[in-house]
């Protein structure tokens, strides 16, 4: 019966899922401006923005090794792709019928942030359940598409308001809530299989207890450390080292860096079986921290500019590729270890752009100091894949 299941279905749902993440993720900060110029919201506030999304998602992955495995994944979801339509649908209603537009946008964030934590949470470990071969290789494609959304979300944005204007912000917003809404019949419908039988999954304790199992969550704290410093500070240090406008710093930054990723992880989910993934981890780490040394050493902006790129292609096979090695290392970690991995991998994201941020205000405002400063996480995870290999080594 398995055999006649089609997966595809399940892949393409989890396909649109990661996009879906990618548009609550990206799209709100390109309307930063905008909210400060309709509704009065102070700088200050719409900085709140992002860390209660981010908070929220850490919050969420926690949570959800409590719940997903009782609750069902189908249910968690479907759900994720409803919570994630109706946050982006109230961050259009909400700001102009509450009293407070600035309460009305975070409830809104609130909602679909919770929408994007089950996504990450759960859209991994359904490809991991399902009967593909090759596993490496489609877990690196299946993050592709978050690459992929980022990228549309950005240009498709910025398209939209050149030809429309940003006055019709809500009317977009409405757009992008099709894609979630439209995902969430693919989740009814698509068959979703256990990622580890009742009552064999190890528990939370079991996994904290495992000594390899503190190597993977560093492993993962880096991978998410070493995009997001990049990925976050793109546009600002594009505009900055070659003098451009915003809006060329974001589509020349963020959606450049994007591509680049998504390329590398389409690349290796094509390549992967003739490859060893802990060898191409290792030369990605040692490729991130030139390509950040490169970008906070080099006098010259294009130099500069190829580093922040090139960066995309060092960071994209980071975390599918964590993941990929921990199912390999905890074949029974089961859905608990995969939200600890999401929880660990949201805590590098949040922590290192603002390790780079406060590095940079120490250094007078020099983006380039801050960027230095984040060469450490690229060089951590090199040190952990090394200390990962030799205890593979000890157990033949």
């Amino acid at each position: 019966m398995t055999n006649q299941k089609n997966y595809k279905k399940t892949l393409i749902a989890c396909y649109l899922g990661f996009v879906t993440q990618a548009i609550t993720a990206n799209f709100a900060p390109l309307l930063f401006l905008t909210f400060k110029n309709n509704y009065g919201i102070t700088l200050e506030k719409i900085a709140m923005i992002p860390l209660v999304f981010y908070l929220t998602q850490i919050i969420v992955d926690f949570a959800a090794t409590k719940f997903a495995d009782k609750i069902g994944y189908r249910i968690c979801v479907v759900a994720s792709q409803v919570v994630s339509a109706l946050g982006l649908v109230l961050m259009a209603v909400l700001p102009d019928i509450l009293p407070s537009p600035f309460v009305g946008i975070l409830i809104a964030v609130v909602l679909y942030a919770i929408g994007s934590g089950l996504i990450e949470v759960l859209v991994s470990p359904i490809v991991e359940a399902c009967p593909f071969e090759n596993k490496d290789g489609v877990m690196s494609l299946l993050h592709s598409f978050y690459c992929w959304g980022a990228m549309a979300v950005i240009l498709g944005s910025t398209l939209f308001f050149a030809v429309f204007g940003v006055e019709n912000w809500k009317i977009l917003t409405f757009i992008w809530a099709i894609v979630p809404l439209y995902n969430t019949f693919n989740f009814i419908k698509c068959p979703i299989e256990r990622l580890v039988e009742d009552g064999k999954s190890m528990s939370i304790g079991q996994l904290l207890k495992t000594p390899v199992f503190a190597l993977l969550i560093i492993l993962m704290v880096c991978s998410g450390a070493s995009e997001a410093s990049m990925a976050q500070w793109a546009s600002a240090f594009t505009e900055s080292a070659i003098g451009v406008s915003k809006t060329v710093g974001d589509l020349a930054g963020p959606c450049l860096f994007a591509m680049f990723m998504g390329i590398s992880r389409m690349l290796y989910g094509k390549f992967s079986e003739k490859l060893d993934l802990r060898k191409v981890m290792l030369g990605c780490g040692i490729l991130c921290a030139g390509c950040y040394l490169l970008a906070a050493l080099s006098s010259l902006p294009a130099f500069g500019l190829a580093g922040c790129a090139v960066c995309g292609v060092a960071v994209g096979i980071m975390w599918p590729g964590s993941i990929s090695i921990s199912s390999q290392r905890c074949p029974l970690g089961g859905t608990a270890m995969f939200a600890l991995l999401a929880l660990a991998g949201d805590l590098g994201a949040m922590v290192s752009p603002a390790l780079v941020g406060s590095i940079s205000e120490m250094a007078g405002g020099n983006l380039k100091s801050g960027l230095l400063v984040g060469t450490v996480f690229p060089v951590i995870m090199v040190i952990t894949l090394i200390l990962l290999g030799k205890k593979a080594s000890k157990k033949k």
